[in-house]
């Protein structure tokens, strides 16, 4: 299967490229300049070079407080550019992946949400990625748009990659302990990505639409970050000795972010099969990955 894949930089485009090769597929990795997914003309000539009989969509602007002061370069990323792909993949036949997040929902359920739950972003970067979503919808059927949260791996800038750097270096380190969601691993994802692609060839046997993905468990930064540095003295000399929790009024920041954002995972279950993994074993495997590699 020939899979094209966008943001093949960052930290989950990496993953599906290495996973894509394992599993044997033809992987098209254009570079962002190649492939600018703000540009339809470029977009096209892509499409019609490397001919993919999937197209993957992990580009995106994430940066959720600079989102607040580059509105329109993240609409036209995470927007603009989600409408473009799905114009194109529509008009060559090709469905669509489409990687969205848990910042369309504004925190307020109190509990999981689901696929069917009403949107309601809080900033410019989750409208940002609700837009793209509707944009998708309206221009292809066959698209599948995953929802995920909290992911971090051992490429790129992530939390986790953060809570290392400072559990070597400071004594104490203050935690947000009143916002909860469900961390996801980059590599877990990739893998689910690649089975529902691999399903698309197959497409009467696809229930196209939204889906949730994200590891299995609710918890609060705070208690990931207790958690990454306890698994941090195993592997390396940490400097941290106390990791404080505070609320979300005593760490002001440009972006309000949802309080509580997990999302239910049954619909991807019950379609595909897939069952995240608890996200407690795939920290394990980074952390260990990314200590004892050194």
């Amino acid at each position: 299967m020939k899979i094209l894949i966008t943001g093949a930089g960052g930290q989950l485009g990496r993953e599906l490229i290495n996973q894509g090769q394992l599993k044997g597929f033809s992987v098209q990795a254009p570079s962002e300049d190649d492939m600018d997914i703000t540009d339809l003309e470029k977009i096209d000539r892509c499409m019609a070079f490397h001919q993919p009989e999937v197209v993957i969509n992990a580009a995106a602007y994430t940066q959720v407080d600079k989102a607040e002061s580059e509105a329109a370069l993240a609409f036209a990323v995470n927007t603009t550019g989600s409408a473009n792909l799905a114009r194109m993949c529509a008009k060559n036949k090709i469905p669509l992946v489409h990687i969205s997040t848990d910042y369309v929902f504004d925190g307020q359920k109190g509990r999981s949400y689901l696929e069917t739950d009403a949107i309601s972003p809080v900033g410019v970067y989750g409208r940002s990625k609700a837009e793209g979503e509707i944009e998708i919808r309206s221009h292809l059927k066959e698209h599948i748009i995953l929802r995920t949260s909290w992911l971090y791996g051992i490429h790129g800038h992530n939390f986790a990659k953060t809570m290392l750097k400072l559990a070597t270096t400071k004594p104490k380190i203050r935690v947000v302990a009143d916002q909860y969601g469900s961390p996801t691993n980059a590599a877990d994802l990739a893998q689910t990505i690649l089975i529902i692609s691999d399903r698309m060839q197959f497409n009467n046997d696809v229930d196209w639409g939204t889906y949730h993905y994200c590891g299995q468990g609710v918890i609060s930064w705070y208690n990931f970050a207790e958690k990454i540095v306890g698994l941090a003295r195993l592997y390396a000399d940490v400097k941290t000795t106390r990791i404080e929790p505070i609320t979300t009024a005593d760490y002001p920041t440009r972006a309000l972010r949802p309080i509580y954002s997990a999302l239910d995972c049954s619909r991807i279950q019950k379609h595909f099969g897939i069952n995240p993994k608890p996200w407690q074993k795939s920290l394990e495997i980074t952390i260990k990955e990314l200590l004892v590699r050194r």
